[in-house]
């Protein structure tokens, strides 16, 4: 596989994520995950297109190339592995930060290595499908379509909130985290907020969080 920039390896890992879960990769919300400026988006984005990863289509959105497919689907294969590596040393909220420091630097060795010591996981620490799993999670649903009354088991935590460290750290505080119970006590459509109990605490949390945690329903 050709080595990437750990810049590009991260574009690469975000559009993919976006893909694969049909979200329009508008540059603004790039800008936003990935931490820069709307500029450098449109510049990295035109050295891509010109290094055959992505397409840039119509309003500008960016697709990625059957051959930036491929290597996004390593990319983020290395990624989760490294998540699990890193998760017998780390808490969990701190995995997907310093696999990506990681990530860069594993050799396809490694990678069948970490895979055989594993038992060839589906899903990474915050729930999320390897690529090839992607079956493994679609009967889960957002919190956000939960109504008062309603529990379920907290399966998955999306990408699309891993990129933010607050969120993560204030996740594992309230113990939202793949295998605990979770009971909604109130499910406010008008203010956009859910209530929760987990582990006995009770708090309030936005659909804009709320949207990215996926349950499987008791």
């Amino acid at each position: 596989m050709d080595k990437f920039s750990p810049t590009i390896e991260n574009y690469l890992n975000l559009l993919y994520v976006m893909e694969r879960d049909k979200e329009p990769p508008v540059g603004t919300l790039l800008a936003e995950i990935l931490g820069v400026s709307p500029p450098t988006i449109t510049n990295t984005l035109k050295r891509m297109a010109r290094d055959g990863l992505v397409k840039i289509g119509p309003g500008h959105l960016p697709h990625l190339t059957p051959a930036g497919w491929e290597a996004a689907r390593s990319i983020m294969r290395r990624h989760m592995l490294a998540e699990w590596m890193l998760s017998k040393y780390l808490t969990w909220s701190k995995v997907h930060a310093e696999a990506h420091r990681f990530e860069h630097a594993i050799s396809p060795e490694l990678e069948n290595a970490l895979i055989h010591d594993l038992h060839s996981p589906s899903l990474c620490p915050h729930g999320n499908p390897l690529p090839g799993y992607e079956d493994a999670v679609v009967e889960w649903v957002p919190l956000i379509s939960i109504h008062q009354g309603g529990e379920g088991i907290i399966r998955r935590i999306h990408e699309l909130a891993e990129d933010t460290p607050q969120v993560l750290d204030f996740l594992e505080e309230k113990s939202v985290m793949p295998g605990e119970h979770i009971k909604v006590l109130e499910n406010l459509s008008f203010n956009k907020t859910v209530t929760v109990e987990v582990k006995s605490k009770k708090f309030t949390i936005g659909y804009t969080m709320a949207r990215f945690i996926f349950l499987e329903p008791v």
